[in-house]
């Protein structure tokens, strides 16, 4: 193995907080490196590295891999934690791509007023319980 692997990410949660929770499930540890700065983003820029002009970021077996789809199956299959065969990897791409649904909501919450912070605190809620955690319960 070369090594931990490293996240490149802002200070925060947001969509790097996934790869996290499965690099913990796997029992991996990583490294984090925080953009802090506008400088540190833009090295990584100029550097070629982020693909699409974005984070999250993982260096991981020589790979500097981007979009967190991507990374979060990477993992996974690197892990075993992708299922045994091609019905439970796509039964596990299915929550998957419901939690990502569920983070749609989530994700641009810090940035909106203090009155559409409470509307979408009211819509996050009634999704969650009425349409993704009955999913989660279930399987």
């Amino acid at each position: 193995m070369a090594g931990k692997p490293k996240l490149y990410y802002f200070n925060g949660r947001g969509k790097m907080e996934p790869i996290r929770w499965l690099l913990a499930a796997a029992g991996v540890e990583f490294e984090e490196e925080f953009l802090e700065t506008r400088e540190q983003y833009e090295k990584l820029l100029q550097g070629g590295s982020l693909l699409f002009q974005q984070v999250p970021m993982v260096e991981i077996d020589g790979m500097k891999m981007v979009q967190t789809r991507a990374i979060l199956s990477y993992i996974a299959a690197k892990y075993n934690l992708y299922g045994k065969d091609l019905k439970e990897r796509a039964l596990i791409d299915m929550y998957v791509g419901g939690t990502e649904d569920l983070m749609g909501f989530i994700l641009f919450f810090p940035f909106l007023s203090a009155e559409d912070k409470e509307k979408q605190r009211a819509t996050i809620i009634q999704k969650a319980t009425s349409r993704y955690f009955p999913v989660y319960e279930k399987v």
